[in-house]
């Protein structure tokens, strides 16, 4: 009787925990397909044209001729690879599912992947990239007038916390 009992709590507690490898699996598997649907593996783009630009720029102030180019060229792809193992989308999309996963349900991921197959979803992810950039632009300009009161309040606290002589 007792092996018996044994048994069963065996069983159920392994039945238990497939079931529970089946839904961390199924609720992986939406945040992956949300991530692929809002093309989250450019997530990292920004940097590689940020780092690319600076050689660009370290290129032209350099004066080097146009005949170097492949030198520039050269150290943009080792940067690219340098910055592939650290960003890579391999390195980042495990992270991102678990973040993905942790903030939302199986349920609410499957919400927003029916979302972004919608034409407004669509849409959304069309006008975002624009939008946010004025959004940017619109904020930098409103604080660019305050930068100089901020960084006069930054000097009077490193001032009052100073040691006292």
């Amino acid at each position: 009787m007792l092996n018996d009992r044994a048994f069963f709590a065996a069983l159920l507690l392994a039945l238990i925990s497939t079931q529970a490898m089946a839904d961390a699996a199924s609720h992986a598997a939406a945040g992956k397909q949300l991530l692929k649907l809002v093309n989250a593996d450019q997530i990292a783009g920004p940097w590689y044209g940020q780092v690319n630009q600076m050689f660009g720029q370290r290129f032209a102030e350099t004066q080097a001729p146009e005949s170097k180019k492949a030198v520039l060229e050269r150290y943009q792809a080792k940067a690219d690879a340098t910055l592939d193992k650290a960003v890579g989308w391999d390195k980042l999309e495990p992270e991102m599912v678990k973040l993905y996963t942790k903030g939302f349900s199986e349920a609410e991921l499957n919400e927003l992947i029916t979302f972004y197959k919608s034409a407004l979803g669509q849409k959304v992810l069309k006008q975002m990239p624009a939008l946010f950039a004025e959004s940017m632009k619109m904020t930098q300009t409103k604080l660019e007038p305050v930068v100089p009161q901020i960084n006069q309040l930054l000097e009077q606290m490193t001032k009052e916390l100073a040691p006292k002589k």
